[in-house]
């Protein structure tokens, strides 16, 4: 299994949707292309939603996974 560098980190488990999203576009906003950011997020919609999204602006989602706590760990690489 390929391991990342992450650049940054954005938790955004204490909002909710649609603002999951939002928080996590902002994050990527602020990174260089290329880079990689690592979004902390829960469960349901928020996981649903927000890789869907990402994907659809045209950025690369390259690991999503399931932590005990019923969160998730989603890897993003920065596209143009």
């Amino acid at each position: 299994m390929a391991e990342f560098q992450i650049d940054e980190f954005a938790d955004i488990t204490d909002v909710v949707c649609p603002v999951t999203f939002v928080k996590a576009k902002v994050a990527l906003e602020e990174l260089e292309d290329g880079q990689i950011l690592s979004i902390h997020l829960n469960g349901g919609e928020p996981v649903q939603n927000v890789p869907r999204s990402i994907k659809e602006e045209g950025h690369q989602v390259l690991k999503l996974t399931a932590r005990e706590d019923g969160t998730f760990d989603l890897i993003v690489r920065k596209c143009e």
